[in-house]
């Protein structure tokens, strides 16, 4: 499988570098991207994620890497979408803050399950996973308005808020409603690669 996800990854990050529609805007959405490789080369031996998680991590990463080459407002698909079902805006944004609900969720729920820290069940496990996609959501948040703060004007295509007065909140529901169907939709999945990846690891 690691052939595979690099064989994805670097053609699309190739891509994406090549000729954005701003480069300093193209740096600040890919640098969660570079910061997660690195985290998960660093990690890849001591603690192997499941398959299925490696692979959701691939496709928030193509996310961001898509929408730090066009911008959030200007990716084409959504420009279409927009003028063909008559909406204000270029929803891609939404669908990236949907994405860092659903993957985080299913990531911090192999940690908590793996390093066996939540005692009390499944409603308990589920109640602090919603609480840390949240608690992150809000931090990207901030990040975001201190980006602004510091660059200014030049922030527009990174906020990506399109005039929408409600965006920073719509961020954090569509990361929510991510994460609510993550746990409702992959836990029986995920379940089964956690199982099968404690079985090899005791082999």
């Amino acid at each position: 499988m690691k052939y595979l996800w690099l064989s994805i990854f670097i053609p699309t990050l190739i891509w994406s570098a090549t000729l954005p529609k701003d480069s300093f805007t193209w740096f600040l959405e890919v640098l969660p991207v570079f910061i997660g490789l690195f985290i998960l080369l660093l990690t890849y031996k001591k603690f192997p994620l499941t398959s299925l998680l490696y692979t959701l991590i691939l496709i928030h990463m193509i996310i961001l890497m898509v929408g730090g080459h066009y911008t959030y407002a200007e990716v084409p698909l959504f420009d279409w979408i927009k003028e063909t079902f008559d909406q204000n805006r270029n929803n891609y944004d939404k669908l990236g803050h949907f994405a860092q609900g659903l993957i985080p969720a299913i990531l911090a729920r192999e940690i908590l399950i793996r390093k066996n820290i939540v005692q009390g069940g499944k409603i308990w496990l589920n109640y602090i996973i919603l609480s840390l996609v949240l608690a992150f959501s809000a931090l990207y948040e901030l990040i975001e308005w201190w980006v602004a703060l510091a660059v200014g004007e030049n922030a527009e295509d990174f906020l990506g808020t399109q005039g929408y007065m409600w965006d920073t909140q719509s961020d954090m529901g569509y990361a929510l409603l991510g994460a609510i169907v993550a746990l409702m939709m992959l836990s029986k999945i995920h379940d089964k690669q956690l199982n099968l990846l404690q079985d090899s690891s005791t082999t």
